[in-house]
């Protein structure tokens, strides 16, 4: 097949890129010249934000493409500009979405019926819901809804992450010392490996499956517990995992999600919603994912590799605790009875 990625140099884009390659598919990357694509593609460079952005796209004289893969994030206008520009001279177009487009609160097990925000095809930058919305819009009105593909992914985990997560875990527990771990440790989790995601997405094209997928691992695909002895078993570091409950770290005024990535406590609409989709859709036809030790353990290779501290996205949020407050909630959890359990590197 002969593929379309627009971007395809970070995170996501790069995993469909290489899984794209691995198939021996024949891969057009369109992108800013920033970072560098994977060997083996083909690049046109352009910058979408810019009048005039598209031109390379526009100029190419190729037999155009089976499939057009966009992870874009902002503006819908950029997703509407590209998608039109297109149409007629690709097959297919698969728009990368979010299960933010659902109305908040997003309901435990909900589907991909669930209500959906306000959004506009040919709007500036919003908020990432309803920008995220718009591009959806923009996709189906160039496309059409046959030939439309929305994949509207959950938490994304893996190799190129750049939005701090999972390289934060990694990096504080390869700081060593005692370690902040937000239980219950039994705590399931839901996730998908981005390279999982790039998996599925690409049999849905050759498959020419259309409308939306919730994307992501289906709940309970690993848990609290079993990601952060995973990030102790690969850095092998001097660590000590100090399961907390949410009671203490709450009352510390730390927020889940941000200063303690991944995690959010159980109980209420928030976990409901970041880990109690329905991926059922999506698991049907043919998602498979990876055990969470492998998604660790290449993540952690690939940070190593780079130096040890991943890239960022400027439009994310820095994630992350504050030494100073993990080191205050410790010493006050450390002598409550039964809040605190020690785990060391030695175990699995």
């Amino acid at each position: 097949m002969r593929l379309l990625v627009l971007g395809g140099t970070e995170f996501v884009g790069r995993a469909v890129v290489e899984a794209a390659l691995g198939r021996g598919w024949e891969v057009t990357v369109f992108h800013r010249g920033r970072h560098r694509p994977p060997a083996g593609v083909r690049s046109l460079h352009g910058d979408r934000t810019e009048p005039g952005g598209l031109a390379a796209l526009a100029a190419d004289r190729g037999d155009g493409w089976d499939a057009v893969v966009d992870t874009w994030s902002s503006a819908p206008r950029a997703v509407d500009e590209a998608a039109r520009l297109l149409r007629g001279r690709a097959g297919r177009y698969a728009y990368v979405s979010s299960r933010s487009v659902y109305v908040w609160p997003w309901p435990r097990g909900g589907a991909e019926d669930a209500p959906l925000v306000e959004g506009a095809a040919d709007a500036g930058s919003t908020d990432y819901a309803t920008d995220k919305r718009g591009g959806e819009l923009a996709a189906v009105g160039a496309f059409g809804a046959a030939d439309s593909l929305l994949v509207r992914a959950g938490l994304i985990l893996g190799p190129y992450e750049n939005v701090g997560r999972l390289p934060w875990w990694l990096t504080r527990i390869a700081r060593g010392g005692p370690v902040l771990a937000p239980g219950p440790r039994e705590l399931p989790l839901q996730y998908v490996d981005a390279r999982d995601l790039a998996n599925w997405l690409l049999g849905a094209l050759e498959q020419g499956l259309s409308g939306p997928y919730n994307l992501v691992g289906p709940p309970g695909h690993t848990t609290m517990g079993e990601l952060l002895r995973a990030c102790l078993r690969v850095t092998g570091a001097d660590a000590e995992l100090r399961w907390t409950d949410p009671e203490p770290i709450l009352e510390a005024g730390i927020e889940p999600w941000t200063e303690l990535p991944v995690w959010v406590p159980p109980g209420g609409e928030m976990y409901d919603a970041v880990h109690g989709a329905d991926v059922s859709r999506a698991v049907a036809t043919g998602l498979v994912c990876r055990p969470v030790g492998e998604t660790v353990a290449d993540t952690w290779r690939w940070l190593t590799r780079i130096g040890g501290t991943a890239p960022q996205r400027p439009d994310r949020t820095l994630k992350g605790l504050d030494p100073r407050v993990e080191a205050k909630v410790l010493a006050g959890a450390g002598g409550v009875p039964g809040t605190t359990l020690r785990e060391g590197p030695s175990d699995d």
